[in-house]
């Protein structure tokens, strides 16, 4: 199957120091990829990189066969990028509908012509992730739980073909989490590809098809969730060396 996304030997320096060093991978069509690692390992940075947010130091990023490297972020959008963003900052003064109606206005192919249509695509939405009751009320309003899910309902809105989640469990409890979980396998079930930021690993583990695996900006594992986690590599990059 051919990739929908393909990152090759991406690299990003800031000054002296190497966040993504030489990264490679592809994303499936249909296909939920989760990207873990410790703090610190280039994980949002790797994100950044493929929305447009951030130009690589090196390498290139191709979409449906595509080049995108020097495609601007709100281009990438309009061809099918969607992101959240790990730190959510909702727009001010505008409700809950309205921060959504943005998302479809800029969205694919250039978003919905008009604010009404935009609206109605950002209700479905909204329904979509679970926040209908809580359309009119001031999005800044919104405590952490709710404000997951509007990062998710503004993307979703922009109708993309590759979602691209930065740690939108975080803070969340069991149940916020296995719900999240249940509306990103409905994002899959919708035909969009995933790549998703996440530190719970028994979360990650059962949503994600494969795991990608950064560490100090390098790549050093990549495949099936069993096989990655049962990595001696993986296992020290998370837990540290055994003494002997």
């Amino acid at each position: 199957m051919n990739a929908l996304l393909e990152v090759r030997h991406a690299t990003r320096r800031f000054a002296g120091l190497v966040a993504v060093n030489d990264v490679s991978f592809t994303l499936a069509p249909g296909e939920i990829l989760g990207l873990i690692g410790p703090n610190g390992a280039g994980k949002t940075t790797l994100i950044s990189l493929i929305s447009g947010t951030l130009p690589p130091s090196q390498g290139e990023v191709f979409f449906q066969g595509e080049p995108i490297t020097k495609v601007p972020a709100y281009r990438r959008a309009r061809l099918g990028i969607g992101r959240t963003f790990q730190i959510m900052r909702p727009f001010p003064g505008l409700s809950v509908l309205d921060n959504v109606a943005v998302g479809a206005l800029f969205g694919r192919g250039g978003g919905q012509p008009k604010l009404a249509l935009a609206r109605e695509q950002a209700r479905a939405c909204l329904d979509f992730v679970g926040l209908s009751r809580f359309v009119d009320q001031r999005a800044d309003e919104l405590g952490g739980p709710g404000r997951k899910r509007l990062e998710l309902a503004k993307a979703l809105a922009m109708q993309p073909k590759v979602l691209l989640c930065d740690e939108v469990m975080a803070g969340l409890n069991h149940v916020e989490i296995e719900e999240v979980i249940d509306v990103i396998r409905k994002v899959r079930d919708q035909g969009i590809s995933v790549l998703v930021i996440e530190h719970v690993i028994k979360a990650i583990k059962s949503l994600s098809d494969r795991l990608l695996v950064l560490h100090h900006g390098e790549k050093i594992a990549d495949g099936a969730p069993d096989d990655v986690l049962a990595n001696a590599t993986v296992i020290e990059a998370y837990l540290g060396r055994r003494r002997p």
